[in-house]
């Protein structure tokens, strides 16, 4: 009976089965109609005008922000109660947004390190740094700054080796956040491409995985669902080490399984996947809920066709195509430089499409064209789209070194807002490149004018003490001690002060004999 053989997997049919060439005749699946929750593009007026920062606060907003205010002033003050000798005041979420704000300006403007975009005794000296907020202001958020509140973090960890403990927790706030802002102001188009998207990160959070293929080896593992047509992030989700929607058929398969909501997306969709994802049961079974698959898999993947017969060799010629169909499933193998495997549930296997290729013949290069099956047609086409997203994600990447593997993820999150914000503004009125999308974001955060350079008044310029001053009143004279900036730059001196300036962030001698900090605002 023919339905009996389609119940059949192609693995345990394969013996009886030989591939076919592209001469071979194969059946058009049938097609799906594409039927979305909503109408795809921007969930936002086209009428209205979105700036930078008001589409970025789509993804941070100000309850949002309050939130990650309240939880980073938590981590400060058990800080402090620790010992821990800085000064602390308790940020709010304006000041949060300007910290963001230069955590951009850094992403857009490169410097070798932090301390640089506070110089001020430099040809290459940054005004707005110090204007925004002051080099020890900035350190002290960075190094408090914290997604969930530090008292829920202890009793989380206390279930660590249980069921009940959630290594995401110290994530789990602005994670869910970002994941339903990505999805409520944006409905992808009809091809999707999943992938996986690794964050460097070397620290040793039980999370991190090695991962060979990707240019950062080490680092945060994330399940990405994109729309192949501009890159945007619709979903995504952390990869822990163990399987958080188990069903016995492998991660791969429950990654894109929790990424595509049936009843969020609607139907018809056609999804485009690595050969890490790609199985013949996860393909069936994403066309029983009406979503196509297409992607390349790996043969030695069970369920896919093993049979010798007719099949392709390593004498097979550039272009050839050889192909088998199981039911819906069609796995077609084509030689490109090297073989090439692809497996869909949308494409026939040959519709006659033809792809250039440069070919050396007698010393000479030329464009030859080859057959192509269509799968991989557009498989190279459609997964392109989720290549764009990583591409948007590292032009102007707020990441830098960390000393917590969560800030580390904090900064990503950042890039994902940023980007899916630039998309936005793109869709609903394409009148800005990235650059300048980006520059206008970090002025719009700051509270400043790109018209004009911040300039800072003589009033920011005032001596304060290098240190928090001790109680002790034997080390007042010798606490918060550092080499004068103007001694060392103009006599190579080290003369060792306890004030700096406010603004400039530099110690500088002030002393009846020694007025360096007059010395030096003289070019100010």
């Amino acid at each position: 009976c023919e339905n009996d053989s389609e119940q059949i997997p192609v693995g345990k049919r394969d013996r009886n089965l030989s591939w076919k060439a592209e001469t071979d005749v194969d059946m058009n699946p049938k097609t799906l109609r594409f039927l979305p929750a909503r109408k795809p593009g921007p969930q936002l007026s086209l009428a209205d005008s979105h700036s930078p920062m008001s589409l970025f606060k789509l993804f941070f907003s100000e309850s949002a922000m309050s939130n990650l205010c309240h939880n980073t002033n938590a981590q400060a003050a058990r800080a402090l109660a620790k010992g821990r000798k800085y000064s602390w005041t308790d940020v709010r979420f304006d000041e949060m947004y300007r910290y963001i704000g230069l955590v951009f300006y850094m992403a857009v403007l490169k410097m070798s390190s932090i301390a640089d975009y506070w110089r001020q005794d430099s040809l290459f000296s940054l005004p707005l740094p110090a204007a925004v907020m002051s080099r020890d202001r900035y350190r002290t958020i960075s190094w408090n700054l914290h997604m969930s509140h530090p008292d829920a973090d202890k009793e989380n960890d206390k279930k660590r080796g249980t069921a009940e403990h959630d290594q995401l927790f110290r994530l789990r706030p602005l994670l869910d956040t970002i994941s339903i802002a990505c999805k409520t102001f944006y409905h992808p188009r009809r091809n999707l491409a999943v992938k996986e998207r690794l964050v460097a990160c070397r620290a040793n959070a039980g999370m991190t995985r090695l991962t060979k293929a990707k240019s950062a080896k080490l680092g945060f593992k994330f399940f990405v669902l994109a729309d192949s047509s501009n890159g945007y992030t619709v979903d995504l989700s952390v990869y822990t080490g163990k399987n958080s929607f188990p069903t016995g058929h492998g991660i791969s398969y429950d990654a894109v399984m929790s990424l595509l909501d049936k009843k969020a997306l609607g139907s018809g969709y056609h999804v485009y996947m690595d050969d890490f994802f790609t199985s013949p049961k996860l393909l069936t079974d994403l066309l029983a809920l009406k979503f196509g698959a297409c992607g390349t898999y790996r043969d030695y993947r069970r369920g896919f066709p093993q049979s010798a017969s007719n099949s392709q060799t390593k004498m097979s010629t550039r272009g050839s195509i050889r192909w088998i169909r199981d039911g819906p499933l069609v796995c077609v193998k084509w030689m490109d430089k090297k073989e090439v495997s692809v497996c869909s549930t949308i494409h026939a296997a040959y519709t006659g499409d033809r792809v250039q290729r440069k070919v050396k013949a007698r010393d000479t290069w030329r464009t030859k064209t080859f057959p192509c099956p269509a799968a991989v047609t557009a498989y190279n086409h459609h997964m392109a789209g989720a290549d764009l997203s990583d591409q948007l994600l590292e032009y102007f990447t707020a990441q830098h070194k960390t000393m917590k593997w969560y800030r580390k993820v904090f900064l990503h999150f950042l890039d994902i807002a940023a980007t899916n914000a630039f998309i936005l503004h793109k869709e609903l009125h394409g009148n800005m490149t990235h650059k300048e999308f980006m520059e206008q974001l970090v002025a719009d955060l700051c509270g400043v004018s790109q018209k004009e350079a911040p300039k800072q008044t003589s009033i920011d310029h005032v001596p304060v003490p290098g240190a928090e001053l001790t109680s002790d009143v034997r080390k007042i004279a010798t606490t918060g001690r550092r080499i004068c900036a103007h001694c060392k730059a103009v006599f190579g001196k080290k003369q060792q002060t306890p004030w700096k300036c406010q603004a400039c962030d530099v110690h500088l001698c002030l002393q009846l004999n020694r007025n360096c900090f007059q010395e030096w605002h003289k070019s100010v």
